[in-house]
């Protein structure tokens, strides 16, 4: 008997999109007679076109939100479904979910799923929470008794029984994601299927839903479909991960090499930002360029590798207070640490440019984007010489996926302390 609960062959959606001609006016309303004659008008030119040839439509044009999509999925897995907006995710769910039918390919599925794709999904707004609860079971294909069983589970996970006898569309959205993932995921069905509706969620209440999830996969053995841009919530819950390009599959296996591959086309277009270089027409005092020297390349860092930061520091002016520092900033602007040169620095007493690097040991942040923010000051007189922000971007990835070592909402988690600051040249 085979362990395989979907199977996708050759899948492939199209859909066809309509685009203004330019002699209509791009931006001209159209009224119902506008309609009507329009309709008259393709009715007409239809009529009067020559027979047996198909004359082309410039105003339509198809669009493969999916195309030849193959893979297969073993009971018991949980799978990560990733890449940029517009790369077919959703769509892919949404066929899957047996919500839209997809326009050539086969699906084959076994078992009961359940899909919480949108807010409410399958709510009745003019219903309680309890009366949804059961509705919801009924459509999975769950009787009253085994509704009733799982009941209270459902109302502790969602935390909603002081609201549970009032109206859906009086719920505010966390409630409404809370009481619709509590029901998709305690109603057991074989497959469940989950789009980023828990960014709603507050953070406690998505590290509630990832360990909801991993029990399901893990304890429950039910197969999981969990399509996130959270590459730290991907990492936490999948080992096998399905990167989609442009409605295609690009990469399909280990979660660390497909998340490194989309982190990689995320910075592909921005490598430049990797480094800094100043201006060719500043003079005096400044940071001449900055890199970041990263575990895995091309911008990527590995969490817990050690990492290493490069600074040109020119000096035309040197002074015994001069001083350099630089601070991690994470993608919501909150530093991380502050690095400061405090050896004898070189760039006190002799002009030219100085080159000196920061090493960390073992850099352990969350998965995510990360730039520099450095000062070049005088400490003496409390003077700001230069201060940069938002350089020198890098990503921090991961190959170690153990979901009780890796931090979800402490401390960042690095050795500060443990950073060493060395002289290279001087130019």
């Amino acid at each position: 008997m085979s362990d395989t609960v979907i199977r996708v062959e050759n899948l492939g959606k199209k859909y066809i999109i309509s685009h203004q001609q330019e002699n209509a006016g791009r931006y001209r309303y159209k009224s119902l007679r506008d309609v009507i004659g329009s309709g008259a008008q393709s009715l007409i030119k239809g009529l009067m076109k020559p027979s047996g040839k198909k004359m082309p439509n410039p105003s339509r044009e198809e669009f493969w939100a999916l195309k030849d999509v193959s893979f297969e999925i073993s009971h018991g897995e949980a799978i990560g479904v990733i890449g940029r907006n517009g790369a077919g995710k959703s769509t892919l769910l949404k066929v899957l979910s047996r919500i839209t039918e997809p326009t050539k390919g086969r699906i084959e599925i076994e078992g009961r799923v359940a899909s919480l794709l949108e807010v409410g999904t399958g709510f009745h707004p003019e219903l309680t929470g309890r009366e949804n609860i059961y509705l919801n079971g009924s459509v999975l294909g769950m009787s009253r008794a085994e509704i009733k069983k799982k009941f209270d589970e459902i109302v502790d996970f969602a935390e909603v029984e002081k609201f549970l006898d009032t109206a859906v569309k009086r719920y505010s959205s966390g409630m409404y994601v809370r009481l619709a993932f509590a029901v998709a995921a305690h109603l057991e069905p074989e497959i469940l299927i989950v789009d980023e509706v828990l960014a709603v969620g507050d953070s406690a209440f998505q590290k509630k839903c990832l360990g909801k999830m991993g029990d399901v996969a893990t304890k429950e053995g039910r197969t999981v479909l969990f399509v996130s841009h959270s590459m730290q919530a991907i990492a936490q819950l999948t080992k096998r991960c399905i990167l989609l390009s442009k409605g295609k599959v690009q990469f399909d296996g280990d979660t660390s090499k497909a998340v490194q591959l989309y982190l990689a086309g995320q910075t592909e277009k921005t490598e430049a930002k990797t480094a800094y270089q100043a201006s060719e027409n500043k003079t005096g005092n400044y940071l001449a360029w900055a890199k970041v020297h990263t575990s895995e390349g091309q911008g990527i860092h590995c969490w817990g590798k050690p990492i290493t930061f490069e600074f040109a520091l020119h000096i035309e002016k040197p002074h015994e207070s001069l001083s350099f520092s630089f601070q991690i900033v994470n993608a919501l602007q909150q530093p991380i640490g502050i690095f400061w040169f405090f050896s004898d620095a070189p760039f006190r007493h002799e002009p030219g440019t100085h080159i000196f690097r920061c090493e960390i040991p073992k850099l352990r942040l969350y998965m995510g984007s990360y730039t520099l923010t450095t000062w070049f000051s005088e400490r003496r007189s409390e003077t700001l010489v230069e201060n940069l922000r938002e350089i020198c971007q890098f990503e921090v990835s991961m190959h170690n996926f153990d979901r009780v070592d890796y931090p979800w909402q402490a401390e960042e988690c690095t050795y500060l302390e443990d950073a060493l600051w060395k002289i290279v040249e001087k130019i």
